[in-house]
């Protein structure tokens, strides 16, 4: 991984110096052209003064074909002039001209259009597309590792990401361009993100709003019940606001956003861009937990397992199961049943969860009794009662196992509501256990929420890695910002 990131580098600085020289080669001239007034037919019709205090570029040609007006203007010296072209119906054009050192110039302004920079849009969508593959080798390399890890959604999200971006690029890649067009437009394919998710994100906030309705109604009102109606909020108003906060200023006399040369244009664009490109990446992220979880839901174990976790929730006041863990119970006994089918061998139950202040017995062993109720011999049933949560109950009936397993290296699966399968896969991963995981149903109502609580849990999981992340692409919008602005003020 650190070889093919040096390797993404080391690219990266050759794509900057294959740019650097194409453009010092072929910037010491530029050719103008637009259309020619209709009464216009031979280019002599055409006066052309360049407004400059010394010699700093000199016209190299002038010839009118097929309606369109070419001047060919070469550097002389470094500084600023100015173009203005005279048609046969009076003054038609005007253009600033820069010229840097090397004798590159630039038109219209200090960053602006200059031979040879239409490979600049080329090489930046040409290394976008490297970093695209080099993440998605990783995405494949780790999901064949294991599923359960949580660099597989970062991975995921990005190249959500990176594709929206790179098709945001696709119509400037043949067309002649500057380097703060393709800042500037880079800038909008990242901020765009986020308006191509909103239909989306409005339409999941309506479900979820739906979805929680019935889900307080059933199960009270508290936050928890609310945090994917809160977040679908969240996600809509963030995309919505920079436009609403662009609107407002330019409606006001209070700031001036309407000077080039000022700073609150800037200021207004590096906050509406920020908060873009961040609810962007939020999105990624969103979409590759779900994928990702509804991925692990779905998937069936080998089978060829030894023992089969149950992990354990809240029970019933009289010591029977919730329909939410009774599904689990049902799911792990149905895996039971298809690999004794399948293969002929049997699994032994491990159902896990201690006893909570409210509860009248150990989840452990409530599962145990419904478990025996169904016809499972309790020699095939080994209990953990000591767990008070997830991680407890994949520490506390790894110990057990270890403890009666005649078995080495013993083959474990575990069965949770299927919203949960991912989450508790990497919670087993970290303590070094391989499992495999799978999912019960849940009821309709509840599933939305439950996935936006499993996203907010894994953002928090990796909370600092997430925000580095975020924190980068604010410096990187910051420094795209100040590239337009001093294009714009130079």
């Amino acid at each position: 991984m650190k070889r093919e990131k040096r390797a993404l580098w080391i690219i990266g600085i050759l794509f900057l110096a294959v740019g650097m020289v194409v453009i010092v080669l072929r910037g010491p001239s530029y050719t103008i052209r637009y259309p020619a007034a209709a009464s216009a037919d031979d280019a002599d019709q055409y006066q052309v003064q360049i407004d400059q205090d010394r010699e700093i570029i000199e016209l190299t040609d002038k010839h009118l074909e097929n309606g369109i007006l070419s001047l060919t203007i070469q550097s002389v010296s470094r500084g600023r002039a100015y173009l203005d072209v005279i048609g046969p119906d009076g003054p038609e054009y005007m253009v600033s001209v820069h010229v840097h050192h090397f004798g590159i110039i630039t038109i219209d302004n200090f960053l602006g259009k200059s031979s040879g920079a239409g490979i600049i849009p080329v090489l930046a969508s040409l290394y976008m597309l490297l970093v695209l593959w080099y993440v998605v080798v990783q995405y494949r390399r780790d999901r064949r590792e294991s599923l359960y890890q949580y660099r597989n959604i970062r991975n995921l999200g990005w190249i959500i990401f990176l594709s929206m971006m790179l098709v945001g690029q696709i119509p400037y890649l043949l067309s002649g361009d500057s380097l703060v067009g393709t800042v500037s437009r880079m800038l909008d394919s990242a901020s765009s993100a986020a308006f191509i998710a909103f239909p989306v994100a409005f339409i999941l906030s309506v479900l979820v709003a739906i979805s929680n309705i019935q889900l307080m109604r059933r199960e009270g009102r508290n936050w928890r019940n609310m945090l994917g109606l809160i977040l679908g909020l969240l996600l809509c108003l963030s995309t919505i606001f920079p436009s609403v906060l662009s609107e407002l200023l330019q409606r006001t006399t209070i700031v001036d956003v309407h000077n080039e040369r000022g700073i609150a244009l800037y200021v207004e664009m590096a906050v509406t861009n920020g908060i873009l490109i961040v609810v962007s990446y939020l999105e990624c992220i969103l979409w590759g937990t779900i994928i990702l979880s509804v991925i692990a839901a779905k998937k069936t174990p080998a089978f060829d397992k030894d023992y089969i976790l149950i992990l354990g929730c809240q029970i019933r006041s009289d010591g029977t199961l919730t329909p939410l863990l009774k599904g689990r119970a049902d799911r792990a006994m149905e895996f039971a049943r298809m690999q004794k089918e399948a293969t002929g061998k049997d699994i032994t139950f491990v159902p896990s969860g201690g006893k909570g202040f409210d509860e009248i017995m150990a989840e452990g062993q409530a599962i145990r009794n419904y478990l025996v109720s169904t016809g499972i011999p309790d020699g095939r049933i080994l209990v953990e009662d000591q767990s008070v949560n997830t991680d407890g109950n994949f520490k506390q009936s790894m110990a057990l196992i270890e403890k009666e397993s005649c078995v080495s290296e013993p083959k474990i699966a575990f069965s949770t509501t299927n919203y949960h399968v991912f989450r508790s896969g990497i919670l087993a991963r970290q303590q070094g256990i391989h499992a495999e995981g799978i999912g019960s149903k849940t009821r309709s109502y509840f599933w939305v929420n439950a996935f936006v609580r499993e996203f907010i849990a894994t953002m928090y999981a990796e909370r600092k890695k997430h925000l580095k992340v975020i924190a980068a692409l604010v410096l990187l919008t910051l420094a795209m910002v100040y590239i337009v602005r001093l294009s714009s003020i130079l």
